[in-house]
């Protein structure tokens, strides 16, 4: 709800929101999040060896919706083609990542956690793409 409060008040948007946009930069930051916490996790197990691809793709995904929700929280002038490149490479992000998690999701529940948060970041992205020019 803030990412709306605080973007509605922008001089360039005069409260005429993307809601679709919105929703999909609280997506990201909250994949971010998961990301990042679900990488951390996969270090402290024992298999540590074995999530090894699933902590690259976890941190990759982390900085890649970071920078998304960034560069489509920004609402001077415009840069379209670049949100949308943005929206695009996230869902792509969040997929590989969601699917990697899901691999380990039935022995390591914040696996299943972040694949979850990354299934609804990719939806989001998706959803928001519909919504720019590009």
């Amino acid at each position: 709800m803030l990412a709306h409060d605080i973007i509605s008040t922008h001089p360039d948007v005069r409260g005429n929101t993307n809601d679709a946009l919105i929703h999909c930069i609280e997506e990201c930051y909250s994949c971010a999040q998961a990301c990042t916490a679900c990488a951390d996790a996969c270090l402290g197990e024992q298999d540590v060896n074995r999530l090894r691809q699933c902590i690259r793709l976890n941190l990759d995904c982390a900085d890649i919706c970071a920078a998304t929700g960034a560069i489509a929280s920004r609402r001077t002038g415009s840069n379209e083609a670049v949100i949308h490149a943005m929206l695009e490479a996230c869902a792509l992000a969040c997929r590989q990542c969601g699917e990697e998690c899901r691999r380990h999701a039935e022995h390591h529940e914040h696996c299943k956690v972040c694949a979850e948060a990354c299934r609804r970041c990719e939806e989001a992205c998706r959803e928001a793409m519909r919504t720019v020019a590009h």
